[in-house]
């Protein structure tokens, strides 16, 4: 448990991880025994562990009896990717962000849904109350739209069939036709923008970042009264998009 003026440390999950490292040296899978035998456990609690590191999806038994590491650990190891990812490029972020008096938000589309990864905020720029989330407001924020027209047609397609066009604001856009034919008007521009159709007393814009192959937005959010600084804003936002994109595309 740890010497007397030491941390205190649980023995158990000690025994845990040990057994977990042993069954991730074996590519092809280890039997209960070996595995025993490697990590120095009596083979009652090696068993015990591997049928609870079984059951919460960590390790997975395969047909021949041996053990190998399982799904939820893949999981664990991508969302420690993605936490590296951000960690590089928080810093751009709050650079945006000071720069633009501006909070600062980055959002992907990932398994069909527009999600918020990173938001940048500070006393002198507050972030947006998210009164409804994201996976619900595509089609009423910069971000939103954004990685809506970036998606081929069969995706947005897709998309909007899963969405309802909800009337957040008197300035949301409730119909799909009209939604579709401000995204085609606003393809060849490098942003997209929203005055007060997410909320009241706020505006948003926002331009294209990519991961690998995953769509994204990079924006910004200002007071409605500030909408002259949009147009201004959008040269630091595609250059920093640029930024983002490439430090991204280094930890994929």
């Amino acid at each position: 448990m740890g010497g007397k003026d030491g941390p205190t440390l649980i023995s158990s999950v000690q025994r845990a991880f040990r057994l977990m490292e042993a069954v991730g040296a074996h590519e092809s899978g280890a039997p209960a025994k070996q595995l025993a035998r490697e990590t120095g456990l009596a083979l009652a609690t090696t068993y015990h562990l591997l049928r609870t590191m079984v059951h919460d999806g960590y390790v997975r038994k395969l047909d021949d009896g041996t053990f190998v590491l399982g799904e939820k650990l893949g999981a664990l190891h991508g969302g420690s990717r993605d936490q590296a990812a951000l960690s590089r490029i928080r810093p751009t972020l709050t650079e945006l962000r000071d720069g633009l008096s501006a909070a600062a938000y980055l959002t992907f589309y990932e398994d069909g849904e527009i999600r918020v990864a990173e938001i940048v905020d500070g006393p002198k720029a507050p972030r947006v109350d998210l009164w409804v989330g994201f996976e619900d407001a595509g089609h009423a924020t910069a971000l939103g739209k954004c990685v809506l027209r970036e998606l081929d047609g069969e995706a947005r397609a897709d998309y909007l069939s899963r969405h309802t066009l909800n009337d957040l604001t008197p300035r949301t856009i409730t119909h799909r036709a009209e939604l579709l034919r401000r995204l085609d008007a606003a393809f060849h521009g490098p942003a997209v923008t929203d005055v007060e159709e997410y909320a009241l007393g706020t505006a948003c814009i926002a331009v294209p970042v990519r991961q690998g192959d995953t769509i994204g937005a990079l924006g910004i959010s200002l007071r409605a009264d500030r909408t002259a600084g949009l147009a201004s804003a959008v040269t630091t936002l595609v250059t920093t998009a640029e930024r983002v994109s490439r430090r991204l595309s280094l930890t994929i």
